[in-house]
């Protein structure tokens, strides 16, 4: 750009700071899941707002993209493996439910057929 004119890019060094803060939360998204960490899952699954960029930082530079791009499919994987979870989670939570209210099975009965 022309001296004067502000770059569409952001700074480098502030988008690598957010880059590392979203880097932080995907590894410790996965941490949970590698623990079983059940509480911390369930936790993630009820996050609802979405991450936008910070407005003031401007386009992610260059140099940035790739790196975006490698913490954009790892943060796919980790989404992929919480729904995963949360979707076994329910299956079990009603497995269980249907197994606790379900009718009393009938006693063994044996008999004695040597008499």
């Amino acid at each position: 750009m022309t001296a004067g004119h502000p770059s569409p890019e952001g700074s480098s060094a502030e988008w690598a700071t957010v880059l590392e803060e979203m880097e932080g939360e995907v590894l410790a998204a996965q941490e949970s899941l590698s623990a079983d960490r059940t509480e911390d899952i369930a936790a993630w699954s009820r996050r609802t707002a979405d991450w936008t960029p910070p407005q003031q930082l401007g386009q992610l530079p260059m140099d940035l993209r790739e790196r975006a791009a490698r913490l954009l499919q790892h943060q796919l994987a980790v989404a992929e493996e919480l729904a995963e979870r949360i979707l076994q989670s329910r299956q079990q939570r009603d497995l269980a439910a249907r197994m606790s209210y379900a009718r009393t099975r009938p006693a063994a009965a044996f008999v004695d057929r040597a008499m």
